[in-house]
């Protein structure tokens, strides 16, 4: 069974990165890269402050912080438990992929640390924010995907790792934003 699973998710990742092409690379080695967003954690937090104030804000920015280390450090974990090796460093399937940039990365892929993070932050402040209009929601939750997608077309990841990711994500960024909730209401910060 787990073979099975391990072998369609193989096949799954050799067809999604596939479908790259070299005019796109940029756009989504650009993407990948954590410090792009930086520009988009600074609008959440500009609106944070908005709604908020300044001690709330860098109470919210303490919980964000948090939940990075956390999900960060359950990647960590997994990746060193299961010893599962990122496609570069598969040598059944090289040179049957696209290595976009490159760099692979470190040696073990499952789960993507990248994933749960931009999953997490963005269920976080969806949950926390009261944003005016649903397609703020939306745009996160989208960019969230395709920063998950850009690490198969890139070529260090397989479809498994981003989903179950993503799946942390959802779930750190759901009990840090209730926890926030809590938090505020219980003590008035």
């Amino acid at each position: 069974m787990i073979d099975s699973l391990i072998e369609k998710d193989i096949e799954l990742f050799l067809y999604l990165n596939n479908l790259g092409y070299i005019q796109w690379d940029n756009f989504w080695l650009i993407l990948t890269n954590k410090f792009s967003a930086i520009p988009l954690y600074f609008l959440l937090l500009y609106v944070a402050y908005k709604q908020f104030g300044l001690k709330k804000t860098v109470i919210l920015l303490l919980s964000i912080a948090a939940l990075i280390f956390v999900s960060d450090q359950t990647s960590n974990l997994f990746k060193n438990g299961f010893k599962r090796l990122r496609p570069c460093h598969t040598d059944e399937i090289d040179n049957l992929f696209r290595l976009v940039g490159n760099r692979c990365g470190g040696l073990y892929s499952y789960f993507s640390a990248h994933a749960a993070n931009s999953m997490a932050v963005t269920v976080f402040f969806s949950l926390v924010l009261k944003f005016k209009t649903n397609i703020s929601v939306f745009l996160l939750f989208f960019w969230a995907i395709l920063v998950g997608y850009s690490r198969i077309y890139i070529g260090v990841h397989f479809p498994l790792d981003i989903i179950t990711g993503m799946f942390f994500g959802i779930l750190y960024g759901f009990v840090f934003a209730k926890l926030f909730i809590f938090g505020s209401n219980r003590f008035k910060f």
